[in-house]
């Protein structure tokens, strides 16, 4: 058996990212670091990416395009253990409360485990976030409820409108002061006794993810427009992998699940690295270059032709 891609990850030591690997119910993970060259061939089919640290049972192959990346039966074994699908109202672990911030106007609140920590919040690719507050689960979801009712922040937003607004970014003191400024609505409702009784409070304490997704420079706003300098715009999206399928360039930001990579004449790249998951991954071989993986144009909507 060979070492299965599991896609990207991020840790709460504020480290960057990394690439999962499974082998079994054995897993590893290497290191990313920007600005080194990165790439690799797809080899023979994808496979089932298991369920909560364990392989796939018959190994099954799924859908390229898939980015959950498990057959059904892994899908409903892991949704039935999910916070998110409300199957545990009475887990005792201690949950917090989020607001994260992905680009201009583009906020949500969320839930997560205590021991989670920010790396939930780079995991989502979240440019800022700030705690809320922390308790019991159901507190902490009813506290997300009120939120999404009284100041139409929403818990879900589509992957493909975070990757959008993420090209550019305001200056890093504008988005700390978006956060802080929904925050002061937050704490508007506890006074109004809308917030639960059993959720502490967290004081306002913006987290900036540019510099650890590789997404901003530590030079500052470009000059006159208030937008901080970071990688090239991306041009295309991978939308799958295939048998003999790759990709070759510079790593030169990580978000989320994505990473950016500078292919040279074919501009950047994002790579969902979701869609990874489950296969078998080897060298892309001397003399490789670029990419040439299903490919579409990044806020255009339209499949390529074929390969590029």
């Amino acid at each position: 058996m060979d070492w299965q891609c599991t896609g990207l990850r991020w840790t709460e030591d504020a480290g960057g990212p990394a690439l999962g690997w499974r082998k079994g119910n054995r897993s590893r993970a290497s290191a990313l670091a920007y600005g080194t060259e990165f790439g690799f061939r797809a080899a023979g089919e994808r496979r089932c990416s298991g369920a909560r640290g364990n392989a796939c049972p018959v190994a099954a192959v799924v859908p390229a395009g898939s980015t959950g990346g498990r057959c059904a039966e892994c899908g409903r074994l892991d949704r039935a253990r999910s916070v998110a699908a409300d199957t545990i109202p009475d887990d005792p672990r201690t949950y917090r409360v989020y607001l994260a911030w992905f680009g201009p106007g583009l906020v949500k609140v969320g839930i997560t485990a205590e021991e989670r920590g920010a790396a939930r919040l780079r995991e989502q690719g979240a440019v800022v976030f700030s705690w809320l507050g922390r308790g019991p689960l159901m507190a902490a979801r009813r506290a997300e409820e009120v939120l999404r009712a009284a100041l139409g922040v929403p818990d879900r937003i589509p992957y493909a409108r975070k990757r959008a607004v993420r090209a550019e970014l305001p200056d890093p003191a504008v988005r700390a002061a978006e956060v802080t400024e929904l925050y002061g609505r937050v704490v508007a409702l506890e006074g109004g006794g809308a917030w639960p009784e059993a959720l502490e409070r967290l004081p306002c304490a913006p987290v900036d993810h540019a510099g650890i997704f590789g997404l901003a420079a530590a030079a500052g706003a470009r000059a006159g427009t208030g937008t901080a300098p970071g990688p090239p715009r991306p041009v295309r999206a991978v939308t799958g992998l295939v048998d003999g399928g790759a990709v070759v360039g510079r790593l030169v930001a990580a978000a989320g699940p994505d990473l950016h990579l500078d292919t040279g004449a074919q501009g950047i790249l994002v790579l969902d690295t979701r869609l990874m998951s489950g296969w078998t991954l080897a060298a892309a071989g001397a003399g490789t270059t670029g990419v040439s993986l299903p490919a579409v144009a990044v806020g255009g909507g339209g499949a390529q032709d074929g390969l590029f």
